[in-house]
């Protein structure tokens, strides 16, 4: 089970934000997970900034961003942070991007908000010219006139998956990324929609089997509706999103708490595995606290995952 974890977006202040990032990832790879993915949410801490910080901590795990949002920046300087931040993490990074949500891209940062996969597309072919470097980038597409010099290439190979859950988003990422990174995508949205569609793009495109990094909020606690109260009251404003709101649909789950992987060692143990069997390479589990005494169900929940990885 090639498992990781989320880590980042806590609230607090900015230097009990960094002392428990690096708490968090010092754990992580002590504890053998594979990945750690850092979410970039529009009041919290650069994604990119964060793994370059957590990488001074450690040296083998995989630090990857879910997702960091294209329309705030210039493809140019995109592929410049991340191929610095690659850099500095050993060639560690996995670079999640994606069009962001209209919300945040219109109405906080005023930015426009057409045809986010056709913006997607034309951003990757700079990021990919980048990434083939050293040497100049030279672009011209729809969204896109770029001629800048690149003295930066990769240290290692910089795999690119892009949040996808419609038709158009999925069918991009398989032919022009290494797969795609998940949120909130249960095992039958996997199973009957990302997974057909991504590889048959991939396939088409005579590009290599996608990875599929499926997350979700994991809990493990014996009082079910316990646990889907709490994570209802930590994810509601999912419900509120079309694109999570379709993918919900489509694997079955009435509501962002029903998505949820909750339950005792061996039923979230099972829903871990239906992830992998539906069509998921990897799985990164946002775990959150349940009940009164946070701390020991956040330790329940981190020694189940432990235990899964050795």
């Amino acid at each position: 089970m090639r498992l990781g974890v989320m880590i980042g977006a806590e609230r607090g202040d900015s230097a009990r934000k960094v002392s428990r990032l690096l708490a968090d990832i010092e754990w992580a790879e002590g504890a053998g997970m594979d990945t750690a993915w850092i979410p970039q949410v529009p009041n919290d801490f650069d994604a990119l900034l964060a793994v370059a910080l957590m990488g001074t901590r450690t040296t083998r795990i995989e630090l990857g961003t879910a997702v960091v949002p294209l329309q705030a920046q210039h493809p140019v300087a995109l592929a410049r942070q991340a191929l610095s931040t690659h850099a500095a993490t050993g060639g560690r990074l996995a670079l999640g991007v994606g069009p962001s949500h209209h919300w945040i891209i219109q109405d906080m940062l005023g930015l426009p908000y057409q045809k986010p996969a056709a913006y997607t597309r034309d951003y990757l072919e700079v990021l990919h010219a980048a990434f083939a470097g050293p040497g100049q980038i030279d672009v011209e597409n729809d969204h896109f006139t770029v001629h800048n010099p690149n003295d930066l290439a990769p240290v290692a190979p910089l795999p690119v998956l892009i949040a996808a859950l419609g038709p158009v988003m999925l069918a991009l990422a398989g032919e022009h990324a290494d797969g795609t990174v998940l949120w909130m995508a249960p095992a039958r949205a996997i199973e009957t929609h990302v997974a057909p569609k991504l590889h048959a793009a991939a396939a088409a495109a005579g590009r290599p089997a996608p990875r599929i990094v499926a997350g979700l909020p994991v809990a493990v606690h014996d009082d079910i509706a316990e646990a889907r109260a709490a994570a209802s009251a930590s994810s509601s404003m999912y419900a509120q999103m079309e694109n999570y709101t379709r993918i919900l649909e489509i694997g079955g789950a009435g509501t962002p708490a029903d998505a949820a992987i909750v339950g005792n060692e061996s039923s979230v143990t099972s829903q871990l595995q239906a992830l992998l069997d539906a069509g998921a390479t990897d799985i990164w589990a946002a775990v959150f606290p349940v009940g009164d005494d946070r701390r020991a169900s956040m330790r329940r929940s981190k020694d189940l995952l432990r235990e899964l990885v050795r």
